[in-house]
């Protein structure tokens, strides 16, 4: 299990360099956990990079946790309706 801290912000303005940066982690760690319990601004990019993740670890037949969601990434999966394919 490797943890892979999220930054405090991800916005439409951040989302793009924190996918570049948090890639490379997530293709060389065997089970990864994003941790994102110091992430406390977002919006829906948010939501989108962890979808990206989800996406780029399944494709190599691995399982992504998130630990760590705080209730304002909760309740903002759940109004996307991805809470639970996010497993949050």
């Amino acid at each position: 299990m490797t943890s892979i801290a999220l930054p405090a912000r991800i916005t439409m303005g951040e989302a793009r360099a924190a996918l570049a940066d948090i890639s490379p982690r997530l293709a060389a760690a065997d089970a990864p956990v994003l941790d994102a319990s110091a992430l406390v601004e977002l919006d829906s990019a948010a939501l989108a990079l962890l979808l990206d993740c989800r996406r780029q670890v399944l494709a190599r037949g691995a399982t992504l946790q998130i630990s760590g969601a705080s209730p304002k990434l909760r309740q903002l999966a759940a109004l996307y309706g991805v809470g639970e394919l996010l497993g949050l």
